[in-house]
């Protein structure tokens, strides 16, 4: 049962939120804003809209921190559920305004398949950022230094100091672990129930 303990700022911070703990909302946001902007910014694609999930995500979280479930994961995996279901739902309310819209001028419905999926790519998009961010820190320096510095595995082994085949395999480890993000949804998806609060 210890093994599944949340970790003990989880628990903390949780319990100051429940108090209503100023600090604690600015030692949140401080520790997850930028998770929480860049996951809902590529996802919607909008800097005003990413700007107003992240305000959307912490003002739920303050008003509601009793729905954080630590059985369910780290307060860094709620936050971020709670982030895409954000996300999801802006993206379907502007594709549903726009369809309106549309409507209203006589054009053409927007596609549902195509709704489904944006919504599909956003999702793997939001997996992908999350598997990024909490893979251990070899597998993400290697792949960083392969991918965004565009180093072989030859440089990126003398870069980190290891073997070429240490190299290998955390590249290979790292891939796989990002492969997951197109075969299996996120932890809370939308569908069905696309408008569900937060």
């Amino acid at each position: 049962m210890a093994d599944n303990a949340p970790p003990r700022w989880d628990r903390k911070m949780q319990q100051r939120l429940a108090r209503g703990e100023a600090a604690a909302l600015g030692e949140l946001y401080d520790r997850f804003a930028s998770l929480v902007h860049s996951q809902a910014h590529r996802m919607l694609d909008d800097e005003s809209a990413a700007d107003l999930v992240t305000r959307e995500v912490f003002g739920y979280v303050w008003e509601n921190p009793d729905a954080y479930d630590p059985k369910q994961g780290s307060m860094r995996s709620w936050v971020a559920r709670l982030t895409h279901r954000q996300s999801v739902r802006r993206l379907l309310s502007t594709a549903t305004a726009g369809t309106y819209e549309d409507a209203q001028d006589g054009g053409d419905r927007a596609d549902p398949a195509d709704l489904e999926e944006r919504v599909r790519r956003a999702t793997a998009a939001a997996r992908a950022d999350y598997i990024v961010a909490s893979m251990p820190a070899p597998l993400r320096v290697a792949l960083e230094l392969a991918y965004i510095q565009r180093r072989d595995y030859r440089q990126t082994a003398a870069d980190l100091g290891v073997t070429e085949d240490e190299a290998r395999r955390r590249l290979r480890l790292g891939l796989q672990l990002l492969s997951t993000a197109h075969t299996r949804p996120l932890e809370g998806s939308a569908p069905p129930g696309y408008g569900r609060r937060l």
